[in-house]
């Protein structure tokens, strides 16, 4: 009963059964022809039983794995390996079908080859999960044929497991490597330090840039040549990522929400931050204050900070300022920069709650950091060539004019800003946080 369950004929062998079929008709006419279509038909038929009995004898005739990342990354393409192992004695062409998890909706996801004796293959797809949580895998389906192809063996290959997404760590990476290369890559700012109130770090030559006021005479007049003195950044400062929850938050880009976007940008900029020396917290608002996290520089605080962004959810409710700014003053202590992720939409929702920012403002440095809408960016950009068209492109461009005087209403009242794409959220961040500690703003 197992053979037949996993036996399958190809459309070779209905093929070639529908022309011996035409022969015996024709042979009903033409005594010669019948007969050749008996010799095919016991033909076909012994190469059928030849070829089930050579394919199903073997017990493991092929072994397969995947490899995946784990966890995934959100919002990451993420590579997904097949290894597939012949163990015939004699050439096979494989199909090979993955079950990969239904929030991704790839069907039909499939791969054919033809393995020698003792050889393995391996398939690579990439994977781009657009939601936080558990991603269940199914098993691998191979089909194997030889010679002919007529007949089909289905193995099922048990490959059932459950990977986790979490917010970007690949995204975290790639950062941390921009941040601390001694040369300067794409989209990091290498930006030189001002003022002086940072730690000593070393006495070194002078270089075309420093800083005469860092001159170390003493050490000049002892080696002959300028020597300055080389300051590090101040380490130990709290550094708080406040990520707001609301619905307005909800809004997606590129199959990710805004919310999704600032969870990665945390993550990566926490990382920053700790590599840094400083000590980096957590918090979460939308109509209630949700989970927190105080600012620490330990070994295990980076783990910390990314199960707690892994569990969150948009609340479809409005956020409550109110409680935030009641929340800072209870859970901050300690003057620390703040980072607020939000998305402020219009004037009078700015008007709303700029009493509250400016409040927290007062108590820590706080950076404000909202989004553009792309698409509205978009519609500002396009040919009008219908009436319709003027009146999209000028809602459009207001729009974004309103966007720009939000964004000018916060540093009129010193409140630090940044106003970006969803794409660029992460890089624009952690300049922002480079820029504050040269300036010594922190």
């Amino acid at each position: 009963m197992r053979y037949i369950r996993d036996l399958f004929l190809s459309y070779r062998f209905f093929a070639a059964l529908i022309l011996i079929a035409v022969i015996f008709v024709v042979g009903f006419a033409i005594n010669v022809f019948f007969l050749v279509g008996q010799v095919l038909l016991m033909l076909l038929t012994a190469i059928c039983v030849l070829e089930i009995v050579i394919l199903f004898a073997p017990k493991k005739p092929i072994k397969a794995k995947r490899k995946v990342p784990n966890p995934l990354s959100l919002g990451d393409d993420n590579p997904v390996r097949l290894e597939v192992l012949n163990n015939y004695a004699f050439n096979v062409s494989i199909t090979v079908f993955d079950n990969p998890p239904v929030q991704l909706q790839l069907r039909d996801l499939h791969f054919k080859s033809t393995l020698q004796p003792d050889k393995s293959v391996s398939f690579t797809y990439n994977i781009r999960p657009t939601e936080r949580g558990a991603f269940q895998f199914g098993d691998l389906y191979v089909y194997a044929s030889t010679f002919t192809h007529f007949v089909q063996r289905k193995l099922v290959v048990k490959q059932e497991e459950s990977v986790a997404t979490y917010p970007s760590i690949l995204q975290m990476k790639q950062y941390e490597l921009k941040v601390f290369a001694k040369t300067a890559l794409s989209g990091i700012k290498k930006i030189r330090r001002l003022g002086h109130n940072n730690e000593f770090e070393q006495i070194k030559n002078y270089v075309q840039g420093d800083d005469f006021r860092t001159v170390n005479w003493k050490a000049t007049s002892r080696r002959n040549e300028l020597m300055v003195n080389q300051y590090q950044d101040e380490r130990a400062q709290h550094i708080y990522s406040i990520i707001d929850k609301s619905r307005s938050m909800r809004m997606p880009f590129n199959d990710l929400t805004l919310l999704d976007y600032a969870i990665n940008s945390t993550l990566a900029f926490s990382n920053i931050c700790l590599r840094k020396g400083d000590r980096a917290g957590l918090m979460t608002f939308s109509d209630k204050l949700g989970s927190k996290l105080a600012a620490e520089r330990s070994s295990k605080q980076l783990q910390r900070i990314i199960e707690l962004l892994y569990k969150q959810k948009t609340r479809f409710l409005e956020g409550n300022f109110e409680t935030l700014y009641q929340g800072v003053r209870n859970h901050i202590k300690g003057r620390s920069l703040v980072m607020l992720y939000t998305n402020i939409e219009s004037e009078y929702a700015l008007k709303r709650i700029l009493p509250l920012l400016k409040r927290i403002n007062q108590l820590h440095v706080l950076v404000v950091v909202f989004f553009e809408n792309t698409e509205v960016a978009k519609a500002a950009q396009m040919e009008t060539v219908y009436v319709q068209d003027i009146y999209q492109k000028t809602f459009a461009e207001k729009y974004g004019m309103d966007k720009k005087k939000i964004a000018l209403e916060l540093r009129k009242n010193g409140i630090q800003t940044v106003l970006t794409k969803p794409e660029n959220l992460t890089v624009n961040t952690i300049n922002k946080y480079l820029e504050l500690k040269a300036r010594g703003v922190i």
